[in-house]
């Protein structure tokens, strides 16, 4: 037993070798039993004892020693992780290398590995005890779902029926959700909110907000919508519905009219200011055209009494603070009168008709500038009494057939002023106008026919020298006079003319009297001479207010051949028109070709910049601006006609020009745009 004992020991010491020892690798330690004492053997020396000794090689082979010398010398201490952790281990609490650490060394270990068992046993006790404690609670819980198990089986067994009648009422319920949910769809489609129907079905005294026409115009969208119903097996819902609309859509129509009624007959202000509530109410009235027209007809009426107030004040008060000075303080000058009230009508139209076109600028509906102009008309009309009785007084009073022409030209020029404003529509203020005019003018022929009568009642012998007599002098002032205001009126060129020969025949009248009264007042005697000399003056006069008229086409076409020559553009407008298509291709004539045109282009680009600047001078000396005008327009349309005629055929591909644009860069839109 001890030589066991003994072996175990050493087998123990060399199994865990101490940390000095593994790390010095010299000499080594065994424990020796028997006497206690420690025999020290070195490595080196031990393996060479046992392989020079009596036993050779076999001995050594099989000595336990030897073996676990060259196995411990042989071992790699850093590659064998496990040795390397249990050393580490080992030197927790083996710190000092002596004979009795040594001695205790496996005590040591068992009792170390004694108190870790304890210690895993005590924790272990109590993962035990509470997994006991849990097992048992798991019990517990089994036995209480096993009995609400038995108790759910019995319930479900009780209620049965009661859970499929349960299932048969959530199905429905399902079915009853869907259905609501249909219902609110059909509802928000085609019904109104609560909110909309108290906007449509206020009171008429109430204000229309711009929610108003949202809800009418929601209400119109269902009338059109529910038409869809009326395709489908819900006839009886869609007529009743599209019923129940039209019914709403009347009543929301008359409140919206009273509204528009009563707002229309609050604009009696010089200056109206036309709400944008109330145009959008026009807008949405146009769907009901009779109460859209009474809207309108109230609209005119409540400017009608605005404009005969403001017509009036002018006449006596005149403007704000006295200025301007009433109308009436020049009527002892009948042409500024006459002309002050006639602006002030101008201007109050011009004012009605933008008012009216504020009001239906949203309107759609075909006829609105005929709506325009009659309510203007119809605004107008009520001024037209005052106006015709001041006029009248003027026009009767006879200031003079000078004052009378200029009157009836007047009265032509805003006859011509207000129509562009009102249309052609017979409107009373245009009559009314006219009336004035035709008035004035047959006053004005009255008054001649007068100083006619005066002449043929006393005929004045000329004087002595044969001279022209004093009534043959008032009568050509009078001309004079007359055809004075004639060029300085403002009446259209076509209107002027057809006066002009009215008034030119009548002085012709005139003056043949003359001629045929002194001729007969005459015998053939030495004074015959000098009598064809005054007849040579009187009849030159004539002359010269009908060569005018004779001669204009002349001077039209002086002044037109005038610009093209200048340009360069005669010889190449002549040529053009003179060629003809057997004499081949333009391009190819002399004086036609690309360098001569651009050269007359850029001529023709300085006209186009100064057109003032090739003016005849001939033309300064006609004293008539009126006819120095017309001939300037009229010959100017006779050289963008001629430029035209260039331009087709400089682009004709058959006249062979390359790049046509090149040549002539400007059209003759944009020509004429620039001669305008």
């Amino acid at each position: 037993m001890r030589r066991r004992s003994a072996h175990a020991q050493y087998s123990c010491c060399f199994r865990v070798p101490c940390l000095a020892e593994v790390a010095g690798g010299g000499t080594r330690c065994a424990m020796a039993e028997g006497s206690g004492e420690v025999v020290a053997v070195s490595a080196t020396g031990a393996a060479n004892g046992l392989n020079n000794g009596a036993g050779g090689t076999s001995a050594t082979t099989n000595n336990p020693l030897s073996r676990k010398l060259h196995k411990i010398l042989e071992t790699r201490l850093d590659n064998d992780k496990e040795m390397l952790e249990a050393l580490k281990a080992l030197s927790t609490f083996f710190v000092e290398n002596t004979l009795r650490t040594r001695r205790n060394l496996r005590g040591d270990i068992e009792r170390k590995s004694l108190a870790i068992n304890e210690e895993f046993v005590s924790i272990f006790k109590e993962v035990k005890e509470e997994l006991e404690s849990i097992s048992e609670d798991v019990q517990a819980m089994s036995n209480c779902c096993q009995d609400m198990t038995s108790r759910l089986q019995a319930a479900k067994e009780q209620t049965q029926d009661l859970i499929v009648k349960t299932t048969k009422l959530q199905s429905e319920s399902q079915k009853l959700e869907i259905r609501a949910q249909v219902a609110d769809a059909f509802l928000s489609k085609f019904q109104l909110t609560s909110d909309e129907m108290i906007l449509l079905r206020g009171t008429r005294e109430g204000p229309i907000t711009e929610d108003f026409f949202k809800a009418l115009g929601r209400v119109k969208q269902i009338h059109n919508d529910v038409k869809v119903l009326l395709r489908t097996n819900q006839q009886t819902a869609g007529l009743e519905i599209m019923e129940q609309m039209a019914l709403l859509q009347e009543t929301s129509y008359e409140r919206l009219y009273r509204w528009a009624q009563s707002e229309c007959r609050t604009l009696t202000q010089e200056s109206c200011d036309i709400s944008a509530v109330l145009t959008q109410a026009m807008e949405a009235l146009q769907d009901r055209p009779v109460l859209y027209k009474y809207t309108l007809d109230e609209f005119g009426t409540a400017r009608r009494s605005t404009v005969v107030r403001g017509f009036i004040d002018a006449l006596t008060r005149g403007g704000p603070g006295g200025t301007p000075r009433p109308i009436e303080m020049h009527s002892h000058d009948p042409l500024r009168y006459v002309g002050d009230m006639l602006a002030w009508l101008h201007q109050a139209t011009a004012s009605e008709k933008e008012h009216l076109e504020a009001l239906l600028k949203h309107v759609t509906t075909q006829g609105v500038e005929e709506n325009i102009q009659e309510v203007v008309g119809h605004i107008t009309e009520g001024v037209c009494r005052p106006l015709k009785v001041r006029i009248e007084q003027v026009i009767v009073a006879e200031p003079g057939a000078v004052l009378l022409y200029k009157i009836s030209n007047l009265l032509k020029f805003y006859h011509h002023t207000i129509s562009g404003i009102v249309g052609n529509s017979a409107t009373t203020l245009l009559t009314t106008i006219e009336e004035m005019h035709l008035l004035s003018k047959k006053i004005f022929f009255n008054n001649l026919s007068l100083h006619a009568s005066k002449l043929m009642d006393k005929v004045e012998l000329p004087p002595p020298d044969l001279g022209p007599s004093s009534a043959l002098n008032q009568t050509l002032m009078l001309l004079r006079e007359v055809l004075a205001s004639h060029d300085s009126s403002v009446v259209p060129l076509d209107a002027r003319q057809a006066d002009f020969v009215q008034v030119c025949c009548q002085f012709f009248f005139f003056f043949f009297f003359f001629e045929t009264e002194f001729h007969s007042s005459f015998k053939r005697t030495e004074k015959q001479p000098k009598f064809c000399g005054w007849r040579i003056v009187l009849e030159s006069s004539l002359l010269i207010i009908f060569k005018i008229e004779a001669h204009l086409d002349t001077l039209i076409n002086e002044q037109a051949s005038y610009v093209l020559t200048r340009v360069g553009l005669s010889n190449i407008y002549n040529t053009v028109q003179q060629h003809k298509p057997e004499q081949g291709s333009l391009a190819n004539m002399p004086n036609l070709d690309s360098v001569t045109l651009k050269a007359a282009m850029v001529q023709f680009d300085r006209y186009l910049s100064a057109p003032d600047n090739l003016l005849m001078p001939q033309l300064n000396f006609l004293l008539s601006a009126t006819v120095k005008e017309q001939i300037i327009k009229q010959s100017t349309e006779l050289v963008c006609r001629a430029y035209g005629e260039v331009y087709a055929a400089v682009m004709n591909p058959i006249n062979e020009y390359k790049d046509p644009e090149n040549i002539l860069h400007r059209s003759p839109q944009q020509v004429q745009t620039l001669l305008a």
